[in-house]
């Protein structure tokens, strides 16, 4: 199964975080089918920066995001659009 997750990039207690498409059984920072976004967390504002194209087509496709990301996907709108079209 394909899962949106993050990867974890930066150095030492300051990390930002890859978006990516990757299959379940990969480890968290292995190898991905596709960069979705990123997320800074620890810059003031916090920054988060989605490809909402491509995050739709793989949940259309039945990617499933994590926790984290479904949170990320809910404050940007994009959760909305694609419940929108399901319902559709």
């Amino acid at each position: 199964m394909v899962k949106i997750r993050l990867t974890r990039f930066g150095t030492n207690k300051k990390p930002f975080y890859r978006i990516i498409a990757t299959d379940s059984r990969s480890p968290r920072d292995g190898r991905c089918l596709e960069i979705l976004g990123f997320y800074s967390p620890r810059s003031n504002p916090i920054l988060v920066n989605l490809k909402s194209e491509r995050i739709i087509f793989w949940l259309k496709k039945g990617a499933q995001p994590t926790e984290t990301v479904l949170s990320l996907l809910k404050k940007e709108g994009i959760w909305q659009k694609v419940k929108k079209n399901q319902a559709a």
